[in-house]
């Protein structure tokens, strides 16, 4: 059965340790049963108590990012690329010491509008730095799972079919999708259908409206959403994530255009997606039985 998280910044974008105790309770408060922690700084953060915090309130943690310009590891530049793969290290040592299993988030190039088209060599350089990458990554116990985002965001994956190429040129059985329905409502032809041809090579999801709001107040399928990952058989991780004004983090507010305040209560945001994934996740699966149950005299 799949296990629903949340983003940690719909609680808080602070790295204060008591912030972040406060997130963990929270989360667990509002019934999930894991919290994703993005930009989360060990330096300033005493990973052993956060970790024996987690394991304390019985929660999953994964951890998501997106390279900076400067850490573009799809770079012509060498110091660019390198520092890029010194980050994902770094990320994939920090899950590890918190005892999760999977890195997501925009791996595979930097995070931001691009004003250029991709290449093929840029291309190439990502997949055969990723290749070494998920090489280490294995090696902690961690899957790579890479974000595909929409156009505004990255210039190089923007569909799962890009996504599935892409995995395949790397050549790794520890790299996977990592799908969010905010960027497939823009740019997949159909997300169910998308959903259904990446189907075992989906490693992480993200649950999101297309306002980044209350989930069902904005124009995503989320039935036909359901209806796929359940058909595929889906039993991985599903997290929300919401974006407003009223937390702010420098790292991802600019880049993801976060401008209007979509909400301020975010302990009510919190359960009403709890259980709009959980009765969402339910429906399909008794949809499915019907539709699979002859009720033979």
């Amino acid at each position: 059965m799949s296990r629903i998280g949340i983003h940690s910044f719909v609680w808080s974008a602070s790295s204060a340790q008591g912030d972040l105790e406060r997130t963990l309770a929270n989360t667990k408060e509002a019934g999930f049963d894991l919290i994703e922690f993005s930009y989360l700084d060990p330096a300033n953060v005493d990973i052993g108590r956060l970790a024996k915090r987690i394991a304390e309130l019985d929660l999953g943690v994964a951890i998501s990012i997106g390279l900076p310009a400067d850490g573009d590891i799809s770079s012509a530049d060498k110091a660019i690329a390198a520092h890029g793969v010194e980050i994902l290290k770094r990320t994939i040592a920090l899950t590890r010491d918190l005892g999760g299993q999977k890195v997501a988030g925009i791996l595979s190039t930097s995070h931001g509008l691009q004003a250029q088209a991709p290449t093929r060599d840029q291309w190439n350089r990502s997949a055969g730095t990723l290749a070494k990458v998920a090489e280490t990554a294995k090696a902690a116990g961690v899957t790579l799972n890479l974000e595909i985002v929409n156009r505004f965001e990255s210039n190089l994956l923007n569909t799962a079919a890009q996504g599935l190429a892409f995995i395949e040129d790397i050549g790794s059985d520890n790299i996977f999708l990592h799908l969010d329905t905010f960027h497939m409502n823009i740019e997949e032809a159909d997300i169910g259908l998308a959903i259904r041809h990446a189907a075992d090579k989906i490693g992480y999801v993200h649950i999101g409206e297309s306002h980044r709001g209350f989930l069902g107040t904005g124009n995503i399928d989320f039935a036909a959403t359901f209806d796929a990952l359940t058909a595929i058989g889906y039993s991985d991780d599903l997290s929300f994530e919401s974006f407003s004004s009223e937390i702010v983090d420098e790292n991802l507010s600019k880049k993801t255009a976060i401008w209007r305040n979509l909400w301020t209560d975010n302990m009510e945001l919190a359960r009403h997606a709890r259980r709009f994934i959980a009765i969402g996740l339910e429906t399909a699966r008794r949809k499915a039985e019907l539709v699979s149950s002859s009720h033979q005299l």
